[in-house]
């Protein structure tokens, strides 16, 4: 560990400045804000001599541009145009989406004024409103070979290229298990709900009595928890949208819906040995990646944006951290029980309404050359800090937690299921899961607020 650069007296006292900085952030909301365009990122260095692209000659002077609805990188995306223009004489204009703006009602304005951007990245919803009016189809392009399991299709096509991939799940610190119990620790030997409840009560008979992490945010309930009830259906997209569609007509009793009684199993557990059991509504963001850094906790659901809080807290990409799924039953063969949700949290739609075609192949030039190049294989890993979704690309993420979902995507070990929500979702129905964590509510209250939500829904 590191000299911790944030004290818990430092993150009781800055409180309330850090809460009002909570902003939303790519597929899911993050608490403090990893698109923030100020943070500094390290500089890696990048090994170009070694470059057996080929270039499209006669591509050379074309000039294109890029919506960017992923502020943190800006910068890495600037460097990645510039060396793409210094070697295929493409220009590219990467264009931030300005504080304010949603991805999707500035690239819609600008469509609506004659000027879309020829490449824009948006989230996924964001892709499948605009992908068969607006987009590109680019479901023949070779790189769809190297991500088949995070391509998006829209009715059979695909109209998108998944940027990058973020996953969530249980983040465990190992050393600190370790340390606790007194034995090593290996995460793959935990494989079921008891399995997970049995370590629960080992760490708490070994003096770490509460050691759960759970956040209180309505992101974080209404979303990356509550969205489990749809995402693991059968763990696909199709599968979460048909969950969804049978709440809404009513003919899915989420009374008698195992997923929805196995959700809160987990939950249940979650929130017994919650660190903040005596206050959960009370409990402070920053605050718990110190307790994980610290190892006053050893569990904290949170996804791989959470890395940022755990270094500034003192971790460091030496120390194993890494994430355990989201049990939520006793079988084994339950792929909820083996794998984490990963999925592309970003999209790059190509306009297939005004762009040129030679606009259109640069822009799959550039495409192309982030998946097949040496240099940009480096620059999405190493600039970008983003972890790829494509097989092919040997580079692994710097830090620990996206470390851990890149092997896992590499081992087979996550499934890629993103529920399309409306925007309020998150925060109607987080704040259903509010009340039934601090124990205002029951289960019968909170699925009949799932059942009001998605019957307002018609």
């Amino acid at each position: 560990m590191k000299k911790k650069v944030v004290t818990r007296v430092m993150a009781s006292a800055l409180a309330a400045v850090l809460g009002a900085a909570t902003l939303t952030g790519c597929t899911f909301g993050f608490a403090s804000d990893p698109d923030d365009p100020n943070e500094t990122q390290k500089e890696v260095p990048i090994d170009t001599s070694t470059d057996t692209f080929q270039y499209d000659s006669s591509l050379d002077g074309t000039k294109i541009t890029l919506l960017n609805s992923k502020a943190e990188i800006q910068t890495a995306l600037e460097k990645m145009a510039a060396q793409f223009e210094e070697k295929a004489g493409v220009h590219i204009e990467v264009m931030p989406v300005t504080d304010g703006d949603s991805p999707y009602t500035k690239v819609v304005s600008m469509y609506n004024s004659g000027t879309p951007p020829t490449m824009a990245i948006l989230d996924t919803t964001d892709v499948i409103a605009l992908a068969e009016e607006k987009a590109l189809d680019l479901s023949s392009e070779k790189w769809i070979s190297e991500a088949e399991d995070y391509v998006t299709k829209v009715n059979g096509k695909v109209y998108s290229f998944p940027l990058c991939i973020e996953g969530r799940g249980i983040i465990y610190n190992k050393s600190v298990i370790e340390k606790t119990l007194g034995r090593e620790f290996d995460p793959d030997s935990i494989t079921t709900l008891d399995d997970f409840k049995a370590l629960l009560k080992e760490l708490a008979d070994a003096g770490m009595e509460r050691p759960v992490s759970m956040a209180k945010e309505d992101w974080s309930l209404g979303a990356h928890q509550l969205q489990y009830i749809y995402e693991t259906e059968d763990g696909t997209s199709a599968g979460a949208q048909k969950v969804i569609e049978e709440i809404k007509d009513g003919s899915l009793d989420l009374t008698k819906y195992n997923r929805m009684s196995q959700f809160l199993d987990m939950f249940d557990v979650l929130k017994e040995y919650n660190v903040a059991k005596a206050d959960p509504l009370g409990a402070d963001y920053d605050e718990m990646a110190i307790d994980l850094a610290d190892g006053k906790t050893a569990f904290w659901f949170n996804g791989n944006w959470a890395w940022p809080n755990l270094e500034e807290a003192g971790a460091e990409e030496t120390d194993e951290y890494g994430f355990l799924p989201y049990f939520m039953n006793n079988d084994k063969n339950d792929f909820v029980n083996s794998k984490i949700q990963a999925s592309p949290s970003k999209q790059v739609m190509i306009d297939g309404q005004i762009a040129s075609e030679k606009e259109q192949a640069a822009a799959k030039e550039f495409l192309n050359w982030i998946v097949y190049s040496e240099i940009g294989q480096q620059m999405i890993v190493k600039t970008s800090s983003l972890i790829p979704p494509f097989q092919n690309n040997p580079y692994e993420p710097a830090d620990p937690l996206s470390r851990d979902i890149y092997q896992k995507a590499h081992d087979g070990k996550t499934f890629n299921s993103s529920a399309i929500v409306p925007n309020d979702h998150w925060s109607v129905l987080g704040a259903a899961m509010q009340k039934y964590l601090a124990g205002r509510s029951d289960r019968e209250e909170l699925i009949k607020s799932i059942d009001k939500y998605w019957a307002d829904q018609k």
